[in-house]
């Protein structure tokens, strides 16, 4: 349990893609499971999914860095 916590602590985006494709994914599971989708379209979604909530993570951060930039001018 202490790796896991120290995972998240150094590397707070990556636990937070992997936490929102979970949920992502579930709910894209959960919403089209009687859909009658192929494996292949399946994998496609989910795979697009994953990446999707990537994505969002990513801009997410966008404001991370901005924030950071902001106040390093404002020590200098």
């Amino acid at each position: 349990m202490e790796a896991l916590k120290k995972f998240a602590g150094d590397h707070p985006q990556i636990t937070s893609w992997i936490v929102l494709a979970i949920g992502m994914v579930i709910i894209l599971v959960w919403s089209a499971s009687d859909v009658g989708f192929t494996a292949g379209q399946w994998a496609a979604l989910v795979i697009t999914t994953i990446l999707l909530a990537g994505a969002c993570v990513w801009i997410i951060g966008w404001e991370d860095d901005e924030d950071e930039a902001i106040e390093e001018q404002e020590s200098i």
